[in-house]
């Protein structure tokens, strides 16, 4: 069963969905059935649409970032390190908006170093790539599993910012344009024979 925190966070996740994907005519419908339900019914609905399963860990089997480390989830990967992946979110509030995850559940307080490190390099190639005029760095927890967002700023976009989904062709795009790429290897140069000029050989012996 969910727990009190675990209903608020998938709540919360569910209508930053719906924000971005419903009609503006169906938004307000929607988040106000999502907010009126209890932790019992909103377990049901979630059990009905598919997003959980009987017999199985909440935590584990709700958490979107584990699933996608895994590899569950299909994801727009652009670089990783021993301790994170670097994904472009499909829901992003600017060009590039980029979510640096964990390689383990872990919350803001365990998150290790590399994670950081990650995010930053990833801030250098978006402010090379495409040119914003800032990047803000800003953690979120869904589930007790805590990300780094990468997010361009161009005009004044910030973290409560409207968002648009983008689409599988446009993420594909910037994931080619941003993907780490792998280094060439240097060609082994084979060393050219010397001429052999005035060398003296040995006299024969007889």
């Amino acid at each position: 069963m969910l727990s009190s925190k675990q209903t608020a966070e998938l709540k919360k996740q569910i209508i930053e969905q719906i924000n971005a994907n419903f009609p503006a005519d169906k938004k307000d419908f929607a988040k106000q059935q999502i907010e009126s339900m209890n932790e019992n019914e909103f377990e049901e609905f979630l059990k009905q649409n598919h997003l959980i399963k009987d017999g199985q860990d909440s935590t584990e089997q709700q958490c979107i970032f584990c699933s996608i480390i895994k590899g569950k989830i299909e994801s727009y990967q652009i670089d990783e390190n021993e301790d994170a992946v670097a994904i472009l979110e499909i829901n992003p509030i600017s060009k590039a908006h980029t979510l640096i995850i964990p390689k383990e559940h872990v919350t803001s307080e365990q998150m290790p170093e590399g994670v950081l490190t990650l995010a930053k390099k990833v801030s250098q190639k978006i402010k090379k790539q495409f040119e914003p005029k800032d990047i803000n760095l800003y953690s979120s927890t869904l589930f007790e599993h805590s990300i780094i967002n990468v997010l361009p700023i161009y005009k004044d976009e910030n973290q409560n910012s409207e968002r648009k989904k983008a689409t599988p062709e446009e993420l594909e795009i910037i994931q080619e344009q941003l993907k780490e790429k792998p280094k060439p290897q240097k060609p082994i140069e084979i060393a050219k024979p010397q001429k052999l000029e005035n060398i003296r050989l040995p006299r024969r012996i007889p």
